[in-house]
């Protein structure tokens, strides 16, 4: 049986604006992404993370982003029935500013989990991202930056921001329209009960189920780089026209296997909680000679 659904017969129903309803308004006052940009420039780790959740929290974030998006998934149960699951995401990654003039912003893991919950949303698993990627109707190819210690720096979210905007214009796509591949997710996954100290990441896509980053939990928990984008889903779906609990649905045998690759994540709101509330330290195996983790394009994720 499943929890607290019964199977219906109706189609799943659209995602609707109410999901929505706890992002705050942005202020007529609120920075553009260009203000804010030259804000963080030049800031400590910690403090670029606090006006980033100060921004969000605010509720300055474009109004491309205050729009929902349905993707469709389906799995058979163990008794052979067939069920449709539809989550509702956000059509882009997270970002600060104006329609006109907004920064895609990179954050740490800690971060995007308030933020996440402050918004009635959570994080995709590897699985979902591979949907949203798959119907999703603009795809944005990567645009790896040279590697070293600058991939962290605001400098390059600013760049790697510019060349999803020139991308975009090349295609002649306004944004606002459901889009992938032109960042890694954070993702959640059952190897974050084994490492509470880490971070998961997953994507960069250069085809249907062909991402450069495979599902990694390598990296430090408070590592971020310009590549890491933060795409929220909400935190109700429907399973065959009813609404229930992404995290119940995570936890059940059966519907979680239509939402992730590795079956069920038991507890999954005490993990994102254990996560978001961490004060971690970097261990000597994963940090650099400034004390982050180091990074290698060209090391096999783990």
């Amino acid at each position: 049986m499943l929890p607290a659904i019964a199977i219906a017969d109706s189609m799943p129903v659209a995602c609707g604006d109410a999901l929505l309803r706890k992002i705050p308004p942005r202020a007529s006052t609120a920075l553009s992404g260009s203000e804010f940009a030259r804000r963080i420039e030049g800031l400590s780790g910690l403090d670029r993370e606090q006006s980033i959740e100060d921004q969000l929290f605010s509720g300055n974030v474009p109004e491309f982003l205050r729009t929902i998006d349905p993707i469709y998934l389906e799995g058979a149960l163990r008794d052979g029935r067939t069920v449709h699951v539809t989550a509702c995401v956000l059509p882009d990654y997270l970002a600060v500013g104006s329609n006109r003039d907004f920064l895609v912003i990179p954050m740490r893991l800690a971060t995007a989990l308030k933020v996440a919950d402050q918004y009635g949303f959570t994080l995709p698993t590897s699985k979902m991202v591979d949907a949203i990627y798959e119907q999703a109707p603009v795809h944005l190819h990567p645009q790896p930056l040279p590697a070293g210690d600058r991939m962290r720096s605001t400098d390059y979210y600013c760049h790697h921001n510019e060349l999803i905007a020139e991308q975009r214009a090349e295609l002649g796509v306004a944004p606002g329209a459901l889009t992938s591949g032109h960042m890694k997710d954070l993702v959640i996954t059952n190897r974050l009960w084994r490492f509470p100290e880490r971070v998961a990441i997953y994507g960069w896509h250069r085809g249907p189920h062909d991402p450069i980053q495979p599902l990694s939990t390598v990296h430090g928990g408070r590592y971020v780089d310009y590549s890491h984008g933060v795409r929220l889903v909400s935190d109700t779906i429907c399973v065959e026209g009813r609404q229930m609990s992404i995290f119940d649905a995570l936890a059940d045998p059966d519907l979680a296997r239509i939402l992730s690759s590795e079956g069920p994540i038991a507890r999954v709101n005490d993990l994102l909680s254990k996560l978001a509330s961490l004060k971690l330290d970097y261990s000597p195996a994963f940090a650099g000679a400034d004390g982050m983790p180091s990074f290698d394009f060209t090391a096999k994720p783990q």
